[in-house]
């Protein structure tokens, strides 16, 4: 059976980053066809390699972040290592960087020189704070763009002080807004005859902009958003609760049909015909009585009795997903959430499917994250260089 063509195939990637935005973009490209050419630093690489937890010396979030990537190692610190990657930006499609602003230019690969040399570029930049503004110039990390794009503040309980979310989204979110811009300025460039562009992203405001309704709220009303925990006040009812035995369970019922669905399976005929909790603002209006009288209905079940009552009543409800219920999670396994691949030494690893899902052209994975420059022979050989010029870059420390 001939596996249909990934939807990016043709685009050449060149991926000048480490750690999480940046690869992330590039790695969402590469799982949707796209041939990504990862540059790393001949002395040691990405330190992604050594986040967290390591098998065989390596991280599996590299194995995982690095998947259908290119590894060339390139000492951009030698002049020879810099004509390396100016002659990959010429026949690059898309270049993927998120260092801190200015450090390209020092190194003669800003965008004028690359757009000069190659017009149709479409360059990918996230940063902190962006490519202008006073703060362009400081470091700044997915925590900074949490903290400042609004979302830190928002979350938690307001008894007690901010708290971050258990992964780095702030990096994520920024990437995910990459990709949207890259795609967006090749439409551009291949429908309307356009010509290369940069996207600039800046961590802060791919937070912000997610920030719904945070700033015309305040603007027309005065309206600060605080910590509300588990609820969001106006949206009601919509919370997490624990079982008797233990586990927690969250219940979305905000919509009016669904609401009414939820106290009948409660026993609640008469809530249910009450015509002020009819809407969601009079829920709202009620939400503290609610809140005890479902966390009460809840409390009194095990989590098993309560998930099987709300599926038949058709009430939006879960559990709180640990990995290991994923695993055992028969959605996760038909979607095909869970794909085991192999690592370098043949044992069978999952790793997370990818998302979205394409009727036509669906992404796949075809290789975990490469060893330390194992595709850096065959890149320059493919650039031009032979075995004999290879060697003597090795040698010179340009690779």
């Amino acid at each position: 059976m001939t596996m249909p063509q990934k939807p990016l195939a043709g685009l050449k990637v060149l991926e000048l980053g480490t750690l999480i935005a940046g690869p992330f973009a590039a790695r969402i490209m590469a799982e949707f066809g796209a041939e990504v050419i990862k540059i790393e630093s001949p002395d040691g690489g990405d330190p992604l390699r050594k986040w967290r937890k390591l098998y065989e010396g390596t991280s599996l979030w590299w194995s995982l972040q690095a998947r259908n990537k290119q590894s060339v190692t390139v000492n951009l610190k030698h002049p020879e290592g810099l004509a390396i990657v100016r002659k990959l930006v010429k026949e690059a499609d898309i270049v993927v960087e998120n260092f801190r602003p200015g450090v390209l230019e020092k190194l003669g690969l800003g965008w004028e020189v690359l757009a000069a040399e190659n017009p149709g570029l479409v360059m990918l930049r996230l940063s902190g704070f962006g490519q202008t503004g006073p703060m362009a110039q400081q470091p700044g990390f997915g925590a900074i763009g949490e903290s400042m794009g609004g979302l830190r503040y928002v979350t938690g309980f307001p008894d007690r002080p901010p708290v971050k979310t258990g992964i780095s989204i702030g990096d994520s979110i920024a990437a995910l807004w990459g990709v949207i811009g890259v795609l967006m300025a090749l439409r551009h460039k291949e429908v309307n005859g356009g010509k290369g562009q940069v996207v600039d992203v800046a961590l802060y405001e791919a937070v912000f902009a997610m920030m719904e309704s945070l700033v015309p709220e305040f603007d027309v009303f005065g309206f600060v958003r605080e910590r509300t925990g588990n609820i969001m006040p106006g949206i009601t009812p919509s919370n997490t609760h624990t079982t008797r035995d233990g586990r927690h369970v969250t219940v979305g019922a905000n919509g009016d049909a669904i609401f009414r669905r939820l106290l009948l399976a409660m026993g609640r005929q008469d809530l249910a015909d009450d015509p002020t909790l009819a809407d969601n603002a009079g829920r709202d209006a009620r939400r503290d009585e609610l809140y005890a009288l479902i966390d009460a209905w809840v409390g009194g079940q095990t989590e098993a009795e309560v998930l099987a009552t709300l599926a038949a009543a058709e009430v939006p409800a879960s559990r709180i997903y640990s990995v290991a219920d994923m695993f055992a999670d028969p959605q996760f396994l038909a979607r095909g959430m869970l794909e085991s691949v192999k690592l370098a030494d043949g044992r069978e690893c999952r790793m997370p499917g990818v998302v979205p899902k394409l009727s036509e052209t669906p992404g796949g994975m075809e290789w975990v994250g490469p060893a330390l420059g194992e595709h850096t022979d065959v890149v320059l050989s493919d650039l031009g260089y032979d075995a004999v010029a290879i060697a003597g870059l090795r040698k010179a420390g340009a690779i």
